[in-house]
Parts: C-alpha cells; structure tokens; sequence
C-alpha cells in the first residue's frame, strides 16, 4: 500500500475525538495519510546537554538542574513567583509569572530536567520566562527528555502534545509495511532510505542527521512525482509526420516595411518557433519576454508563416479591450498584406457572428482575434494550424488545451509579458519550450522610478503637470473602485472627481475600470491612445494590453497595496517609446517589511526577470504570476526556490525514465507502473485568478 492509500479517518486515531478531527481539518488533515504528512518544521534536540552557561535563545538549554530558593519579584499584576535553580554550569531564574503555583511543583532541592531558552537581562542574570521540567529519576525512562522531538506548525487550538502522540500512534498502526514511492534505482543510487525510514525519521529521528536524510529523500520524491507529471504530459503532445507547412514570403515582406530591424532576441524566438512548428511532435511553446519588448509582433510573423501556407491561425486574449487592440493591430500590419484578420467576442451580434463563423470554417479567413468566444462550440475552423494565447496565465491548461483542439495537431505560442521565474517555469510550465526576450528595442529607455510618501502627492502632482503641459500623458491608478467604510485607502472614482476638479482642472480627464461597460471602456482607451484625453484614472484594470507611447507618467497610490509582479506590468503602460517617462509609487505608512522590500525592490531593479524571480522568493511557489494553483504545486515539503537544485535533478531523472518508454502506465512492470499511479493527476489545471 502507498501512503497515499491511507484514507481512514483520523478519529481511528486513540485521542482524536471531534473536537480535535475539527481543529486537524482546518490545517486540511482529514485522513492517515495527511497526518502522516504534516512533517515537522522544525526539532527540539533535548538528547544531547546544553549547560545553563551555554544557552541562548537560538540554543536551548537542556540540563539536569536543582531548585535552590525562591524569590518573588514585581509583576503589574501583583507578585510573581522566581524559581533559582543551578546546574555544573552557572545559575539561572524561571520566571514563573502568573504561575505561582509551580511552587510546590519545584521546592527548593529538587532535582529536575529542565529545557529552554535561557539569556542574560542587563545585570546580568540568567533567566527564562519559557521552559519545560520534569522530575529527575535516573530509573524511569522520560517522556520529555532523551530524544529528539519535532515541532510541527499549529492551528485551531492543537498542542504539539496532541499531535506527537497521534503521529506516533498513525506510525505504529499503519506505517509498517508501506511501499516505496521512487524506483528502487533512484532509492540506490542517491542512497535514500525506503518510505517506511522515512516517515519514522522525519517524525521522530533518534538524531538530527537522520531527519536531514529523510528530509532530502522526501523533497527529492514530492519534486519527481511533480516532474514526471511534467515530462508525461511534454510528451503527451500528438505525434505527427512531416510538421506545420511554414511558408516565409509574408513574414520577409512584414519584416521589410517595418520602420526598425527585429531584435536579436525576437530573431532567435522566431527562430525557436519555425523549428517546432517542422517537428514531429505540435509545439506548446511558451514566449515570454519584458513589457514592449515585442513578444505581438513575433506572433503575428508566427501566424503569417502558416498562414502563408495557406492554413489559418487563432490569437486569444484574455478580455475583449485587450482582444480589440491586437485586432486593429493585425488589421494595420496584416491586412495590407492580404492576410483576412476578423474579431470575435461574445459581444458580438448573433447575425454577424453566424456570418463569420461560416467564413471561418469555409476557409475565407486567415486569422481570427477573439476573447473566450473562440471556445464556442459554432466555432470551426477550416484548416488551424496555430493557436496563440495571449496572457497565458489567464487561461487555465484545459482551455489551453481546447483552442488547440479546434484544429488538427494544432500547435500552441503562449505569450507572457510576465516574466517566468525559472523554478515556475520547470513546474506549472515545465512541459513547455520557452523563449525569452529580454532585449527592448533600439531607443527605449529605462523608466525613471520614484517613491513618494502619502501627504507627499503635491509634488508629484506638480511633476505630472509639466509632463501633460508639453504634451505628454499620464495615468493614475488606485487599489479600489469605490470608497469603502472598512478601508481608508483612495479610490479611483473618488479621486477621479478630486483630480478633475482641483488638481488638474485644465485638463482632459477619465475614468475606467471593470465595471465600466465594455463599449465605454474601449471608447475611453481610444480617445486616450489618440490624444482627446491627458490623463486616465484607472484600477489596474490597465495592467495589460494598453500601448500608448506618447504616455509618460505611471502614478500608483497606494502602492504598497500592489505586488511586484502587478507594479511591474503598471510600470511597462509608460517607456513605450523613445522620451523619458516615470513612475511613481506613493506609498501609505506605515509599512510592513515586506512593503518596504517590495518598493525599494521596484525603485532599483528595472529587469523583469529579476523582478520575477524576487516575486517568487517572497510570494512562493502558491500564487506567482497572477497564477493561483489548484493543487499542481502544493507542495508538503518541497520548496522550489529553496530546492533548485534537487528540482533540476528530479527533472533530468523523470524525463529520462518516461523518454526511456512513454508507455510505462500501460507496460507490464507492475511495479513502475503503479509508482506512476501515484504522481499528480496528469490533466490538473491551473485556473487564473485575474
């Protein structure tokens, strides 16, 4: 039986009533296995002796000590008890504050074994306000003391106490006889031991170098399975004779009337497509690449390579405004190379949208830009051979899955203006080829970033003017819609109606965010992109899919409200051409560490890819890049970041033993092939939060 297979209820554990089943669910243990893995945080050496003298708080004491007197000492609630006591060491104070009782549990001359962080006050006197004694008897084996106790994380009124012994117990009953969850090879040539030592070391290890063993061969297997999950699901993309037809003429006549040459990058990107497309297996490649980096551009070359061998291609994005933009965008570069581009979305008329779907499944369209609509069912195509997905994060990997559906051995470009942390990328994307442009094109310049206190905003405001007095553009963005009772934070209709009227009443102003109507929304962003209005009061409903290269100021307030990775994307809708632009963050105190971490974070990293990876060292791998996992990478014990390493070990060995016979589920080794029963379940999804 695999651990996995222990689903009897925690209540068939002896002093696990309903009270303490409740409060065990709330930390999501419901079952065996679940309490068997909840692994400690930490330990408790109380086996080896640490003298009085010797401890701290970082290094506890653990002694034989006798009581010599005791003192009282004040307390703001009256008197309170001090405990003397010495050891071969030194003496020391328990500071017994509102248990005077202990009294009589620790008389003078009695011999304990004690424990705790013990430090001297400023004259100089040892003491603890926190340790843990026993009675001393050197012909009774102790409950306490003489091994090495975990420390696991606590909630809803659990004691470590409670769970020691349920663990304990769980051990005892069902965790003799276990079978391991790696290949016996892996277990040989790393020298793991079997799952049984495992669990019966990281919970209660006779030394610390044991918990360390069983702690590497547990990260080590929760990375593999997540790994093999990955490589099965690479190599789960159809097998095809001779690739996508790719044909150049289009894509070198695009090429030729831009105003400016491709960057190495997007060179080398393209590049990276054209060859997958040719492969015998549909791509599932994933660009990513800086904000304004031209990641659309690549795309659409993409889409005229198949396109110009006469099959067709599908762009999705995540919202119509965003949808709309590379609609005209296509319009303007393609049509005039006699590409058929049309826009679908769900607003679209039902006589219309009767008139293009039948266009696009006779084959009269190249190229169709649409939001979610492009998953309807009326939805046919003639011929896809290319499926892009702008935004991927927003999509989830089954309608990932479903546009690719729509054609025959469909192949899938994915685009992120999100850089991708590496560690992210070999999970949640692993099973995706990524190309990265990192290079902006020829005369960009960096966007100047500034931090601003709140009470501070005049002389931000004072610098916006002069930039929409020469002619610029500016947004201000907000954490909420509208005011709020329970919050105190600015707002953008609030502060839409507050700028308009007495900051910057010469000038053209207004407001968008998600509950404005669609139609109103894309009219607000044209008459902006076209220069009718200065300035944009928005949520970060402006986070993606707004180029407005005359833009040269990006105000945030509140932005200790925002994580990097949105500031980011902010900070992108401004530098979009070749003047200097701006940003600044104004900020509420007071802040937590993390807040002033992440601004001055902003304020001297400009690399989005810096940027990525800094987000995922403090968010970690449970909501990165806009993403939040349903179970894909919840993980128990493993911490990508902090386990790279063994992650890229687990890599190499997962994806060589499926390359080794991708057929292993269905081969007759029993044995591997129950293993692999085990590992994540191969269509689990990752759904965006938006």
């Amino acid at each position: 039986m695999f651990l996995g297979e222990l689903t009897f209820p925690v209540t068939d554990i002896a002093g696990v009533g309903p009270a303490a089943s409740r409060a065990l669910a709330g930390l999501g243990i419901v079952n065996i296995a679940g309490l068997l893995r909840h692994y400690p945080l930490r330990y408790e050496d109380r086996k080896n002796p640490v003298p009085l003298a010797g401890s701290s708080a970082e290094n506890p004491a653990v002694t034989i000590a006798t009581v010599r007197r005791h003192e009282d000492m004040r307390w703001k609630r009256g008197r309170a008890l001090k405990v003397i006591v010495a050891d071969d060491s030194d003496e020391a104070a328990l500071l017994c504050f509102g248990r005077n009782f202990l009294a009589s549990k620790l008389p003078p001359g009695r011999v304990i074994r004690l424990t705790g962080p013990f430090e001297r006050n400023r004259f100089g006197e040892l003491q603890s306000g926190s340790f843990t004694f026993e009675d001393f008897d050197e012909n009774r084996p102790s409950r306490e003391f003489d091994r090495i106790l975990p420390v696991y994380p606590l909630a809803n009124g659990l004691t470590q106490g409670l769970l020691r012994k349920a663990v304990g117990t769980a051990l005892e009953r069902y965790g003799v006889g276990l079978r391991d969850e790696l290949p016996a090879d892996r277990l040989r040539v790393r020298g793991f031991p079997g799952k049984v030592r495992c669990l019966r070391d990281i919970h209660f290890p006779e030394d610390l170098d044991d918990a360390e063993r069983a702690r590497s061969a547990l990260v080590y297997e929760e990375l593999f399975h997540l790994q093999v999950t990955v490589a099965r699901r690479s190599l789960d993309r159809p097998l095809r004779h001779g690739g996508t037809s790719w044909d150049p003429s289009l894509v070198d006549r695009l090429a030729s009337s831009l105003p400016f040459r491709l960057t190495d990058d997007q060179r080398s990107a393209l590049a990276d497509i054209q060859g997958d497309l040719g492969a015998d297996r549909a791509m599932n490649r994933l660009l990513q690449g800086e904000v304004g980096s031209g990641k659309t551009l690549v795309a659409f070359m993409a889409a005229l390579g198949v396109i110009g061998a006469g099959r067709q291609a599908a762009f999705m994005a995540p919202t119509e405004l965003l949808a709309r933009q590379h609609a005209d965008n296509a319009a303007t570069l393609l049509e005039p190379l006699g590409v058929r581009v049309a826009f679908l979305t769900g607003d679209v008329a039902a006589a219309s949208r009767r008139r293009l779907v039948d266009a696009l499944e006779a084959g009269e369209l190249d190229l169709v830009v649409g939001t979610h609509a492009l998953f309807g069912e009326d939805v046919r195509f003639h011929d896809l051979a290319l499926a892009i997905i702008d935004e991927q994060h927003r999509f989830g990997v089954r309608q990932r899955r479903a546009i690719s559906e729509k054609g025959r051995q469909t192949d899938v470009l994915a685009l992120s203006a999100t850089p991708i942390p590496r560690t992210l990328a070999l999970t949640a994307f692993g099973d995706m080829d990524v190309s990265s442009i990192r290079s902006l094109p020829a005369g960009r310049r960096p966007v100047e970033t500034h931090l601003a206190r709140m009470g501070n905003e005049s002389k931000v405001y004072e610098f916006v003017r002069r930039e929409l007095a020469a002619g610029h553009r500016a947004y201000f963005v907000y954490p909420l819609i509208e005011e709020s009772e329970a919050s105190s934070l600015k707002d953008a209709e609030g502060m839409s109606e507050h700028l308009s009227r007495e900051v910057f009443p010469e000038f053209r102003l207004a407001l968008v965010h998600s509950r404005v109507p669609e139609e109103d929304k894309r009219r607000i962003m044209e008459d902006f992109r076209r220069g009718e209005l200065d300035l944009l009061v928005a949520t970060s409903v402006v986070e993606v899919g707004v180029d407005v290269p005359e833009a040269s100021c990006m105000v945030v307030e509140h932005a200790e409200r925002f994580g990097l990775s949105a500031l980011h994307q902010l900070r992108g809708r401004v530098g979009r051409s070749d003047i200097p632009s701006f940003c600044f963050l104004v900020y509420a105190e007071p802040l937590t560490d993390d807040g002033k971490r992440r601004l001055m974070t902003m304020k001297d990293t400009h690399d989005g890819f810096a940027l990525a990876e800094e987000d995922m060292r403090m968010r970690g791998p449970g909501d990165m890049a806009g993403v939040r996992q349903s179970g894909f990478l919840k993980f128990r014990i493993a911490d990508p970041v902090r386990d790279l390493d063994v992650l890229l070990e687990a890599r190499d060995d997962a994806f060589a033993l499926i390359r080794q016979d991708p057929g292993l589920l269905d081969s007759g080794n029993r044995d591997l092939r129950d293993l692999l029963t085990i590992c994540p379940p191969f269509d689990e999804d990752l759904t965006a939060t938006g």
